[in-house]
């Protein structure tokens, strides 16, 4: 129960902490959530070298993360996979990592109390 409710901090703090800046962004020059003006979020995201690298990192631990999920969640019967991957998409992987390690906890404890 204690990891659950570290996941479950873990994830409000991933999808709040980032997105403050992704909302003062958005208010700012109303490319809401980064996502009404795609083509100055990728510019943005590419500007340079640095960004670049960090996007490559990122981009391929969001495949990895989605690739793992889709299996683990399979294998262990963890359900709203869909719910993961959306927020994962819309609020990022700060936030939808930690919220499928809650989810697949809740699991993990639901299935101990039942046997």
């Amino acid at each position: 129960m204690k990891t659950q409710k570290l996941y479950l901090a873990l994830t409000i703090l991933g999808f709040i902490a980032p997105n403050i800046l992704v909302f003062v962004e958005s208010i700012e020059t109303g490319n809401i959530l980064l996502y009404t003006n795609l083509f100055a979020t990728i510019d943005g995201m590419f500007a340079n070298r640095i960004s670049t690298i960090f996007m490559i990192d990122l981009l391929f631990a969001v495949i990895v993360f989605f690739i793992w999920t889709f299996y683990d969640s399979k294998k262990n019967g963890v359900k709203k996979i869909g719910l993961v991957w959306l927020l994962t998409m819309l609020l990022g992987l700060a936030g939808g990592f930690p919220f499928y390690l809650y989810l697949r906890e809740k699991t993990f404890a639901n299935n101990r109390y039942k046997t």
